[in-house]
């Protein structure tokens, strides 16, 4: 994974989670994708044939071992993995999203979907960790709030 401030904060399994959803997800397109393709509609056809592009694209950059035998997966994949997680977030979803406009089927909304999930769990690494030191005590900002006003009493 990529090396960085905000990154190296976040737990080892939501890093894993991603990866794992993008590499299960890319090879559960890839099938659907070729299943989608055997339609008589043409735009089905063409959003089967984007679903498989985007699920190799997804399966090269998470999973590099399913793909050792062409050559630029290699140098591809370490260049996604110092890329930040919210342009990874951003790449995965626009690149879900054509197939659901082009032909709604099961198929295309389980396929695509999985991609567009790497890429909200992505979004959410990007996002970082919520913490907020005023609530140390596990009080809500509101008592915490009463708690101040009662001990400085009425003006």
């Amino acid at each position: 994974m990529a090396s960085g401030g905000q990154q190296a904060e976040l737990p080892w399994w939501q890093k894993y989670l991603a990866r794992g959803v993008g590499c299960g997800g890319g090879v559960i397109a890839l099938g659907l994708g070729l299943f989608n393709c055997i339609t008589l509609s043409a735009f089905c056809v063409v959003a089967g044939i984007w679903q498989m592009v985007a699920a190799f694209i997804v399966i090269s950059a998470e999973a590099p071992c399913c793909c050792m035998f062409v050559e630029f997966v290699q140098r591809y994949s370490m260049w996604v993995d110092t890329r930040p997680y919210w342009q990874k977030s951003v790449f995965y979803v626009v690149l879900a999203i054509p197939p659901f406009i082009m032909c709604i089927t099961v198929s295309i909304i389980l396929g695509s979907g999985l991609i567009f999930l790497c890429g909200v769990l992505y979004g959410l690494m990007a996002l970082g960790k919520n913490e907020n030191k005023n609530l140390a005590g596990g009080q809500t900002p509101i008592a915490s709030a009463n708690v101040q006003w009662v001990a400085a009493g009425p003006v």
